[in-house]
């Protein structure tokens, strides 16, 4: 039987001011901001890589949280998409139903590291000197799964830790879920350069209709010429057609950008 876990008055408090604050985070920087704050209240820590999988369990996005400069090979072997320790720990928490997990790899004797859920983990935690670590993630999810690993917490962690941060899972969830949503529409939204003036206007023609042709006669030069000004502008929206330029610029707004006819060629 697990242990009954009573939160004090104190406790009570931050954790309703950790989930208020994060409800409303959209952004990477303000939710990173968020983990070193009133996240930190309850559960500190060094580090906290979130792992963010997709529906068919690859991983999407890793993130590193942290409050201090920290060596780039040390994040590299926390935070890699391919065999990062977060990563390998997420994988062996959830396949073996070891959920939340933590570990006080620096008080761990052989006897008792060999029955730690974590035990393979220990000798490499130990050499990263990030010996206290919590682990907690989702299960399986249709819009995919996410973890979230706290290395180097500053006391041994107890049952008491794991429950804060079985607490706080879902909300930490739903707000890497955004973020990571919020991040892939600004790289989607993102083009290569801005569209010019022509290629505004012949988008502009082409929503109303109007064939390269027409779209040459009303402004004064050939069909080709239009056509290759399509073309162009296709490369940089990213599609294959007009209706699609035509979705893809109502997307990214450009209907919405003041643009002046240019003067019509001779």
């Amino acid at each position: 039987m697990e242990p009954l876990i009573i939160l004090s008055k104190m406790e009570q408090e931050y954790l309703l001011h950790a989930i208020e604050a994060v409800l409303p985070l959209r952004q990477a920087r303000q939710f990173c901001l968020w983990t070193q704050g009133q996240f930190q209240a309850l559960l500190p820590h060094r580090i906290m890589v979130c792992l963010q999988f997709g529906p068919q369990d690859e991983v999407q996005h890793v993130e590193c949280m942290h409050s201090t400069v920290l060596d780039a090979g040390l994040l590299a072997r926390l935070g890699g998409k391919t065999d990062g320790l977060a990563l390998r720990l997420a994988r062996h928490c959830r396949d073996g139903q070891r959920l939340p997990a933590m570990l006080d790899a620096s008080s761990a004797g052989q006897d008792g590291g060999a029955r730690q859920p974590l035990a393979p983990f220990i000798d490499e935690l130990r050499e990263l000197g990030l010996d206290n670590l919590l682990i907690h993630g989702t299960e399986r999810l249709p819009g995919g799964a996410t973890f979230f690993v706290l290395f180097g917490l500053p006391h041994r962690p107890r049952p008491r830790h794991a429950y804060f941060l079985e607490l706080l899972l879902p909300y930490l969830h739903l707000t890497l879920q955004r973020v990571g949503q919020q991040q892939r529409q600004a790289r989607a939204g993102a083009l290569a350069r801005p569209a010019s003036a022509r290629e505004l206007e012949i988008l502009h023609w082409v929503r109303e209709g109007k064939s390269n042709e027409e779209i040459g006669l009303i402004l004064g030069i050939s069909g080709l010429t239009v056509k290759n000004h399509l073309q162009r502008l296709y490369r940089l929206l990213g599609v294959s057609n007009r209706a699609h330029a035509i979705a893809r610029g109502m997307a990214l707004h450009l209907f919405d950008q003041p643009w002046t006819p240019l003067a019509r060629a001779a």
